[in-house]
């Protein structure tokens, strides 16, 4: 019996990998006169300027409701994507914000969607990161619209604000071509984990919807679906509002598996692959996806026999009275560019797997002990460590149910995981390389070629919590997105069913 055709998400990933015999011949040299502005601007429309709210302490305001209401919403907006730093470069500015983005070109755009307050009129605001503000540029009541548009989701019912973000898709092709939609969805994933921590000191608590009607939130806002789409919608209950504290709801929808594809040229697989990702209703205007069966189980996925198993149970990270620590660690984030080579210590490690993995130890601190994932159950975490005090060189499985590191390869890697890294220091001079994978198969088995979003957007999310964990206790980090596939498999001894999605560098700043 002939084996079943790929799916169009795992022919794009086989496709858009990264070999050492093929690379060079790839490579382009890229064309400086066509860099695009990784920003938007609107000619028409009504200012709301959020700057004079992040400039005062809460408690400048704490006798002025109206006030209040905008430095909440005014922080959330500059802590997920605001403005913080501008740096010369090759007779330009770049600008650096609050969410990484991969080669500075932060694809995504954060738009605000207003079902109409006392304080900000119906309609559609597109965040303007340079100056901090709202452009108001459709005054019209689109609430409803976005609510079919995700599918009657519970939890647009009860609020009244909500963001989506988007990708103009050519701002990350122009310099890393059909590879660049792994790293839009990174980075996107790297924003909602700012979103996510951002709302729990200003209030609010982010649902998550991965599941919408692509081209109806593309035509909600106004936008042109062939250079720009909607990637992630999240409703934004307010915390001081008891009728907007809405239950949970679901994340993920499935799209359909397409294995009837044409030969797609190199150039046109991203925006190929990008339409049949989406999801869409039929001739009758009703959707026909397959159903999901919710996995409830508790165990870790590998539980190898031969291996050592090394708690990592640890105490909390400490964010501070009001969380202010985590405050000021997402603004003065930034991607380390070389490490020393020093060895981290054990207890490092571990705070910064408690944070990223084990959310409910910090319920005392204010934090969603359950923030929204699309399906973590997906996701795998492998790391090599070169150099950790306490800890043998090798790779190990990290358990994070059972919270523990299990050692499956013995060995030093710093050689292996510079060429890995497609030569790039930070992984031979980091004394960790995390690793996030998932068997793809699996995955568009149960959520079809969709999952291909929900896995790097889950895998950035991760990420962007490693990253305030390392930054807040005075370590290195780095994500990377550009590595040998199949050569992390090969040379950790990772099982070959786990598509690598992200790398992530720890170590010590040089």
């Amino acid at each position: 019996m002939p084996e079943l055709r790929q799916s169009i998400a795992q022919h794009y990933h086989e496709r858009t990998k990264y070999d050492p015999e093929t690379i060079s011949a790839k490579s382009k040299g890229l064309d400086w006169a066509k860099q695009p502005v990784p920003f938007k601007e609107y000619k028409i429309g009504s200012n709301f300027d959020l700057q004079a709210y992040i400039k005062e302490k809460p408690v400048s305001f704490a006798n002025n409701s109206d006030a209040l209401w905008w430095q909440r919403l005014s922080r959330l907006l500059f802590c997920s994507y605001g403005l913080t730093a501008r740096m010369p470069s090759m007779g330009n500015t770049v600008y650096l914000r609050a969410a990484p983005s991969a080669g500075g070109l932060y694809p995504a755009e954060m738009y605000l969607i207003s079902k109409g307050t006392p304080l900000l009129p119906p309609g559609l605001y597109n965040y303007q990161f340079r100056t901090h503000s709202l452009m108001h540029y459709w005054e019209s009541d689109v609430w409803q619209k976005l609510q079919s548009a995700c599918l009657g989701n519970p939890s647009l019912e009860g609020a009244t604000l909500a963001i989506v973000i988007t990708s103009v898709f050519f701002r990350s092709a122009w310099r890393y071509e059909d590879r660049a939609y792994r790293r839009i969805f990174l980075d996107t994933g790297h924003l909602i984990g700012n979103i996510e921590l951002a709302a729990a000191f200003t209030g609010y608590r982010p649902h998550l919807i991965g599941g919408f009607i692509d081209e109806d939130v593309n035509e909600l806002l106004y936008i042109n679906s062939k250079q720009e789409g909607a990637i992630a919608v999240l409703s934004l209950a307010d915390l001081q509002d008891i009728e907007q504290n809405t239950p949970v709801a679901p994340t993920a929808l499935p799209s359909t598996t397409e294995t009837d594809y044409p030969r797609i040229p190199d150039g046109e697989l991203l925006n190929y692959f990008h339409l049949a990702t989406q999801i869409q209703p039929d001739t009758t205007g009703k959707l026909n996806l397959p159903e999901v069966n919710v996995d409830k189980s508790i165990e870790d996925k590998y539980n190898f026999s031969f291996c050592d198993k090394i708690s990592t149970v640890t105490k909390p990270v400490y964010w501070g009275k009001k969380l202010e620590n985590l405050e000021q660690t997402i603004l003065k984030r930034r991607s380390t560019r070389a490490f020393s080579g020093e060895s981290l210590q054990f207890h490092e490690l571990k705070a910064i797997l408690n944070f990223t993995y084990q959310p409910q130890n910090y319920i005392n601190q204010n934090l969603d002990k359950s923030p929204d994932y699309f399906d973590l159950n997906l996701i795998e975490t492998f790391i090599a460590v070169s150099g950790v005090e306490g800890l043998e060189r090798g790779c190990y499985y990290y358990a994070p149910k059972a919270q523990e590191l299990r050692q499956i390869r013995f060995k030093n890697f710093r050689r292996e995981l510079h060429f890995l890294c497609l030569g790039q220091d930070l992984g031979r001079d980091a004394a960790a390389v995390i690793f996030h994978t998932a068997d793809l198969k699996t995955a568009v088995a149960k959520y079809g070629d969709r999952v291909y979003r929900y896995l790097h957007m889950d895998a950035g999310h991760l990420g962007q919590r490693l990253n305030l964990g390392a930054i807040h206790l005075g370590l290195g980090v780095s994500g990377i997105g550009g590595f040998f596939d199949d050569k992390v498999n090969e040379v950790l001894g990772i099982p070959n069913d786990e598509a690598v999605l992200y790398i992530t560098t720890l170590g010590r700043p040089r």
